[in-house]
């Protein structure tokens, strides 16, 4: 299967009843990779329906997932599926900044065996780096803090922005002895 094949399946609802839309898939696949080891990653991703799913979905969803650590591993900075400065006035639950940063949430606090805020020496550094996920996901509409950054046009820009660099920041903090 190919990667625009993929694309495709993702994108319809009959096709893929499980898992994300590509932009979401994107952001989950990242977090798989950046932070603590999911070895569970698919059964999170297909919220245990993987079994359901033919095997070249999982081959191709592998692929891209080892394309994303390639990349990080080279020492390249992730592209993201959007560009932050096109979407500076549309932080909306549909546009692609909130998919990708649900995706990521969503792999990140997949497996509640897997916390990435464990360790006491990275606990601060893994909150700041992970909150412009937080916040611009939505996901955390309890926190009254967090609703009004979310009302605030301009740092809803710059978090978006960070994204790219937290990233990177993410993988080098998990995956470096340094």
């Amino acid at each position: 299967m190919t990667r625009d094949e993929l694309i495709t399946l993702l994108y319809s609802e009959e096709t893929n009843p499980y898992g994300f839309d590509p932009v979401a898939t994107h952001g989950f696949l990242t977090a798989s990779i950046v932070g603590k080891p999911l070895p569970n990653w698919l059964s999170v991703y297909f919220d245990g329906h993987e079994n359901d799913v033919s095997d070249d979905v999982k081959t191709a969803l592998t692929a891209w997932r080892d394309e994303i650590y390639q990349t990080l591993k080279d020492e390249e900075p992730v592209e993201l599926p959007f560009d932050a400065d096109d979407e500076e006035e549309d932080f909306g639950e549909d546009s692609d900044v909130v998919a990708w940063c649900i995706g990521f949430i969503e792999a990140m606090y997949g497996d509640e065996s897997v916390d990435w805020f464990d360790d006491a020496d990275t606990e601060e550094d893994v909150a700041e780096l992970t909150l412009p996920m937080v916040i611009l996901s939505g996901m955390d509409e309890e926190s009254e803090e967090l609703g009004m950054m979310r009302g605030d046009i301009d740092m809803m820009v710059q978090l978006a922005n960070s994204l790219e660099g937290n990233v990177t920041e993410l993988f080098l903090l998990f995956h470096t002895n340094d």
